[in-house]
Formats: structure tokens, C-alpha cells, sequence
């Protein structure tokens, strides 16, 4: 894409150096629509506006892009959640790869350039931004972007195919079963025993959400009937797991600059309180007392080597550009299973992500700037 730019910000020939234009993108269709609003809020408010210059695009839940001036201001607190609600105005993004500017359209039907946008920093989570949706519409247009490619994003996103991938890859998971909506619908009775098979407690998730939204723990028939039902809210395909006996330690991937090979982080860990099942969408994200997030983890060198050489394999064997979190179990034998890979992890400053690089030495604005030059110095197009 031809990024040189007129002096009023449209495309043209070359013209003096300026700053990179960054579009952070935000809010979406999927239910983690909140969640990406505080993780945009703390991307902002991280990126050096003396070396970029910043465009906050919100996506409302009808799918309208438009500009958020405060989204900077988005938090989990004061009662509603956040959200990019309508005003009448739309952006609009190029589909070609000609080099065309961003453009706006006012509430009063004005229409105004915002200028060629260099990278888009998508912090979409969940369907229609983190699955490879977004990432399809972007290639479309030779625009350069943050984080994993389209084939990446979709099968980390389905936590189905996401085992298929690892498991190709010789990297260890834990024994699941999926049933998939025509096996609901006319195989039912086999789907539940298929499930049950696998332990006295499992774990029920929507195959391609995040954030723990539809997840239940359930023992027994009846309900694993109800959770299967709640997962089908939010998605069609369900997984079912058993319940794994270990530390659930988790390590950041980062792709390295110029080309070098990927680097991981430190170790974090969650520990969730005594009072609640597990890691769920309410201790993530609106009750701080129900988690304890330890960064470093307290882990010997032996356990800290095998998670971070299997992050790195999977971070490999997925293709991930830019950024990945890989969520491990580490077992009481010290074997390590992978659990899930993120190519779209929590992104606010508290989130793990940023913690487990700040303990390996690089500040959150610092990580946030990593992020935008690996993406600028990469190509577009097939890599």
C-alpha cells in the first residue's frame, strides 16, 4: 500500500515525513464488546502521541465505525459497562490497495478525510475481530495491522481446531470432545456420553468465545445437558473437557524485531480464591478479590524452561505475528499440557499479558510501541 500522503492528510506522492497514523480499533459485535472498550482505553492511553498519530475507532454492536474521542476514559466501573453506542457519524476504511485515505461521515452527512491510516492496533476480542475477520478485511486493503494474520486468528479462536493444530504439532493437550450442532440436533444421547466419558468434572465452553463468557464446571447428566444448552447461546460448536488436575501457568510470546526468532516472557499464574469454581468472566474482570495474579510465578527452572519452549512451539506452529499468550497446565509429575493459545490477550495494564512483561522488563507504553514496529516492518500480502 502506497502510505505517502498530501499535506491535508489524503493520498498522494511523496511529501515530508510525518507520523505513522495509528487507527485503534475496538468495541465490536461479540459479547466481549465491554472488554475490548477498557482494553482500547489502556492502549491509548500508551502510545507516545509525540511518534503516532492516534485514531480511537469504535465499532458499536451494529456493526457502525465511528471515531470515540474519550474512549480513553472506558473503565469497569460506575455501574453499565462501557460500550461505543451510536451518533449519527460513520468511518469508513479503503477496500482497495491503492492507497486511499480513511474518511468520515458526520451526523449532519459531512464528509472528511482522516488521512491514510499506516497500522490498525485491532483490540476487537472475540467473533468479527479476533477471529480472523477483521484481519481478512485488512489485507483486503494492504493495510498493516497488530498481531496474528487471518489463518492464525481463526484457528487459535476455535478452541477446536486450535487442538487439531497442536496436537499435529506433537504439542501435548488435554483430552476433550466436541459436539457440534448437527450432533446436537440428531445424536444428542451420544453427544452427552461422549462428553461423560471423559471424567466426573468437566468444563463446558463455547468453542469460539473468550473472556470464560458461557463456560460452566458440571458433574453429571443433567448438568452437562444445561451447560451444553448455555454454551449454544453463544456458539453453536461446544468443547467439553475434564477437569485438570495442575497450575494453570500461563507465558507471553513476542515475535522479534528485524526477523529474530520469538521471545518469551516470564511466568505468570492464576490463582483463583477458594470461594469461586473458577476463572470466570466476574473475577476477570469486575471482582479483583477473586483472583490473585502472581508475576513471576514461583516456579523452578526445570518448569519455567518446558513452559516457555511450549509457548514458543505453539506460537510457531500457529504462525503468530506479533503477539501470543499461551496458557499451560502444569502437572503434579511436572509434565505440561497446552491449554489455549491468545493471539488477542487481555490487553489492559493489569491484564496478565502486560504483567508478564513488565517482569521481564518491558514497561507497558514500551510494549504497546513493540507491537506497532514489529507491524510496521512487516510486509503485506502472503509472508
Amino acid at each position: 500500500m502506497n502510505h505517502a500522503m498530501n499535506a491535508d492528510g489524503s493520498a498522494g506522492g511523496a511529501s515530508a515525513a510525518r507520523r505513522p497514523r495509528v487507527a485503534v480499533l475496538f468495541g465490536g459485535r461479540s459479547d466481549e464488546h465491554p472488554v475490548s472498550c477498557v482494553t482500547a482505553a489502556g492502549v491509548l492511553s500508551a502510545i507516545d502521541p509525540e511518534k503516532y498519530d492516534v485514531l480511537a475507532i469504535g465499532i458499536t454492536r451494529q456493526g457502525t465505525w465511528r471515531l470515540v474521542p474519550d474512549a480513553v476514559k472506558f473503565a469497569f466501573s460506575g455501574g453499565k459497562p462501557p460500550e461505543v453506542t451510536e451518533d449519527g457519524s460513520a468511518v469508513y476504511l479503503p477496500l482497495s490497495a491503492d492507497g486511499a485515505a480513511a474518511f468520515e461521515v458526520t451526523a449532519e452527512g459531512e464528509r472528511r478525510s482522516l488521512g491514510v491510516i499506516d497500522v490498525v492496533f485491532p483490540v476487537l476480542h472475540g467473533p468479527y475481530g479476533e477471529d480472523g475477520t477483521v484481519q481478512g478485511l485488512l489485507e483486503l486493503s494492504d493495510t498493516r495491522y497488530v498481531g496474528a494474520g487471518v489463518f492464525t486468528s481463526s484457528a487459535s479462536m476455535d478452541k477446536h481446531y486450535m487442538k487439531v493444530v497442536l496436537e499435529a504439532a506433537g504439542l501435548p493437550v488435554a483430552p476433550y470432545a466436541v459436539i457440534t450442532e448437527t450432533q446436537w440436533r440428531h445424536d444428542r444421547e451420544r453427544s452427552l456420553e461422549r462428553a461423560l466419558a471423559l471424567g466426573e468434572v468437566l468444563f463446558v465452553k463455547p468453542a469460539r468465545a473468550g473472556s470464560s463468557i458461557g463456560i460452566s464446571k458440571v458433574t453429571g447428566r443433567e448438568e452437562l445437558l444445561a451447560a451444553v444448552e448455555a454454551a449454544r447461546q453463544h456458539d453453536r460448536k461446544v468443547l467439553v473437557e475434564p477437569q485438570i488436575v495442575g497450575r494453570e501457568i500461563e507465558c507471553g510470546v513476542l515475535a522479534g524485531l528485524g526477523g529474530a526468532a520469538p521471545e518469551a516472557s516470564l511466568l505468570g499464574e492464576i490463582v483463583v480464591s477458594s470461594d469461586r469454581e473458577f476463572y470466570d468472566y466476574e473475577a476477570k474482570y469486575l471482582d479483583g478479590s477473586a483472583v490473585d495474579l502472581r508475576c513471576p510465578a514461583e516456579v523452578d527452572r526445570g518448569v519455567q524452561s518446558a513452559v516457555q519452549d511450549a509457548a514458543v512451539r505453539t506460537f510457531e506452529a500457529f504462525g503468530c505475528e506479533g503477539m501470543a499468550r499461551v496458557d499451560c497446565f502444569v502437572l503434579e509429575d511436572g509434565g505440561v499440557l497446552v491449554n489455549e493459545l491468545n493471539t488477542l490477550p487481555g490487553f489492559t495494564p493489569s491484564s496478565m499479558f502486560p504483567l508478564m512483561w513488565k517482569a521481564t522488563g518491558l514497561s507497558y507504553p514500551a510494549l504497546v510501541d513493540r507491537l506497532l514496529v514489529l507491524a510496521l516492518e512487516r510486509s503485506t500480502g502472503l509472508r
